[in-house]
Parts: C-alpha cells; sequence; structure tokens
C-alpha cells in the first residue's frame, strides 16, 4: 500500500460525489478507524459514537430513502443548525460561490430550484458508494464536544486518502434521520451529526474542486 505524505492527504481530499460499485475491505475500514481513534479531544472524551453501514443494511437504508425523495416526503426537523438564519460577509459569499460552483457544474441554472433537488438527492444514495459512516454525539454535549467530532471525522477522512479512497460528509442526511435510525438502531440520546460516504471515486464525474480564501483573509501572524 502507498501511503500518502500528510500534506497530499490535505491537498487531496475533497467531497467526492461519484463512486463506483467497489466494496472498500472491512479491515481497511477498521484500520482507518481504529487509528482515527487517536483524534484529539478536550479531557479524552471521545464523544463521537460511529456506525458503519455496507452490503445489505445500506441497499435497504438506500431503498428507504430513495422511497421518500420519490414520495416527496417533508425533511424530518433539524435537531442542529446547520448554518445560522443570517450569514454575514464573507461567509454568505463563500457559500454563494460554491452554490454557484456545484450547481454550474451540472448545467443547472440558479433558479430552477426542482433540478437543484434532484441533484441534491444524490446525498441520500451517498452518491453510489459502498459505505457509509454516520457520526453522532450524545445531545448533552455542548459546543467543545462537537468541535472535538470535526476533527475526529478530518481524521477519518486523511485516513482514507492514504488509504487510496474517498469520501463525502454529508450533513444532508441530518435531514433523513429517522430513516438512518431504521437501519442503525441507535440508543435514545444520539443526535446524527453527518453521514459520509466511503468509496472509490468514479473518474467519470465532472467536478469542479471549490477554492480557498487567500491566506491573510483566515490567518493573523501575530509577531516580533
Amino acid at each position: 500500500m502507498a501511503i500518502l505524505d500528510v500534506y497530499e492527504a490535505v491537498t487531496s481530499r475533497r467531497a467526492v460525489r461519484g463512486f463506483i460499485d467497489r466494496p472498500v475491505p472491512r479491515e481497511v475500514l477498521e484500520r482507518v478507524l481504529s487509528a482515527a481513534a487517536w483524534a484529539p479531544s478536550g479531557s479524552n472524551l471521545q464523544p463521537w459514537r460511529a456506525y458503519v453501514v455496507t452490503g445489505g443494511p445500506l441497499a435497504e437504508l438506500k431503498k428507504r430513502a430513495g422511497e421518500r425523495v420519490a414520495a416527496g416526503d417533508a425533511w424530518d426537523e433539524r435537531e442542529y443548525e446547520m448554518y445560522p438564519p443570517s450569514l454575514k460577509s464573507p461567509y454568505y459569499e463563500r457559500r454563494s460561490a460554491f452554490g454557484e460552483e456545484r450547481y454550474g457544474a451540472l448545467g443547472i441554472p440558479r433558479g430552477d430550484w426542482e433540478a437543484r433537488q434532484r441533484a441534491a438527492a444524490g446525498n441520500w444514495q451517498a452518491f453510489g458508494a459502498p459505505a457509509a459512516l454516520f457520526c453522532y454525539i450524545d445531545r448533552d454535549m455542548g459546543r467543545p464536544q462537537w468541535a472535538d467530532l470535526g476533527m475526529f471525522l478530518q481524521t477519518v477522512m486523511l485516513l482514507l486518502r492514504a488509504e487510496g479512497l474517498n469520501s463525502c460528509p454529508q450533513m444532508a442526511w441530518s435531514v433523513f434521520r429517522k430513516t438512518v435510525a431504521e437501519v442503525v438502531s441507535p440508543p435514545e440520546g444520539l443526535i446524527l451529526f453527518c453521514g459520509m460516504s466511503i468509496g472509490f471515486e468514479d473518474v467519470t464525474v465532472d467536478y469542479i474542486r471549490t477554492g480557498r480564501a487567500p491566506l491573510d483573509e483566515t490567518v493573523t501572524f501575530v509577531d516580533g
């Protein structure tokens, strides 16, 4: 197995929205998640609870999600706020630019809401991925522990890159949380933060990689 340089893993990681139907070996997923357990968390709480779904259970989840989409079912009520109700600059502009790039690459005009919804429906098919991870957190946890969740998930995604795999983190699954719960049966008291599609990239799917803000917009050096 060729191991990626850490910098290469970071810069090559992106949200892949097209996977081939090639199974991901169980031992690879176990290796990744065993190593990701070393992600930092305040006072070592390790507040994440992950469920990895493959094979028949994932096929069933996709089937149930697809039936909801086809029936036009309302989304499940959000258990957390995905974005502030009013995004100020520069965050509003960054989000708008992402939407333009994402749907523009698919040939979907700005005002075509139905086409955008059809494209978004790919989320609930895990974009064809053969594996999906669902990350939960205890509802009693606070903001610092939600930050710990992010560090754990980033560690997972970088380790997947080291294994030659790709991923797509998806908060979209939070609005189908009841359907996910039907398959993974989480205990009471957990909130589904996100799903993550995992697999081998379908290189025939076109994409435009979103850019990043210049360093001086996000970092300030205070030195002598």
